[in-house]
């Protein structure tokens, strides 16, 4: 967050964009970036230490789910026609690329499952519901013309400044190994390409279109993982992860037609 909030805030200062930003959206931006990234990003990260990446993908893609009911309840948006039947063939394919992606042999450290398990599905639960309300609160915001890059480096510094404090007050927040130069790098690499470009594109994409089609749209991510995976395992992921990719890719060609 230190590094993803660096990156925005120059981006944002050397862009002009931080002249978009107004006294009275700054506490619903901080309410956001506590929700969104020092709750539901910590979560996640939890859930992926306890259950590995193909599990928490699934687990984090019903925030799709969340968003659309909640745009719906709260927004007064709804999906119709094709984009319905697209929003629903892509969250599917989404879930079967990810519950069917595994070899039944496959015995890779990151299949292993750490702790409860009921504890680990509850943390990316928490994190999916996190994500939607911290990007749903945001809509009406966005629409009105605040600068996308401005907005995400606000609600980083926020939740920056919330673990801060965090890592103060409470022992269990500090690491317990030193940082090496290696990991530092792959941090700032997660952090510029998932937390700065990432987040930012999702809000720049809620000035323009519904809110929980671009939910829909974001969740596509598990099915993007399936490719890395392969590369980490060295063996091709199972036939379900190629249907399940294959009606993604459907159901978002639909959404888009």
């Amino acid at each position: 967050m230190l590094f993803a909030s660096l990156l925005l805030w120059s981006l944002a200062l050397a862009g002009g964009g931080w002249r978009s930003l107004d006294v009275s959206g700054f506490g619903l931006l901080a309410l956001s970036g506590l929700i969104g990234i020092f709750i539901g990003d910590t979560a996640l990260f939890a859930c992926m230490n306890r259950l590995g990446p193909r599990r928490s993908g699934v687990l984090f893609a019903t925030h799709a789910l969340f968003s659309a009911c909640l745009a719906w309840l709260f927004l007064g948006e709804s999906l119709w026609g094709w984009t319905l039947v697209g929003s629903g063939l892509l969250v599917g394919g989404v879930m079967l690329a990810i519950v069917w992606g595994k070899r039944e042999d496959e015995a890779h450290v990151w299949e292993q499952v750490r702790g409860a398990l009921w504890i680990g599905v509850g943390l990316g639960l928490l994190a999916a519901l996190c994500q939607s309300v911290a990007t749903l609160m945001l809509k009406p915001l966005m629409s009105s013309g605040v600068d996308a890059v401005a907005a995400s480096a606000m609600r980083m510094s926020t939740a920056l400044a919330a673990h801060g404090l965090l890592w103060l007050v409470w022992r269990g927040a500090r690491a317990r190994t030193r940082l090496h130069l290696r990991d530092a790098t792959w941090i700032f690499l997660s952090a510029a390409i998932a937390m700065a470009l990432g987040m930012t594109l999702i809000l720049q994409a809620m000035r323009h279109g519904q809110a929980g089609l671009v939910a829909v749209l974001s969740s596509v991510t598990p099915v993007l993982i399936l490719p890395l995976l392969w590369l980490v395992y060295r063996r091709r992921p199972a036939l379900g992860a190629w249907v399940g990719a294959s009606l993604a890719v459907a159901g978002t060609a639909l959404i888009l037609t």
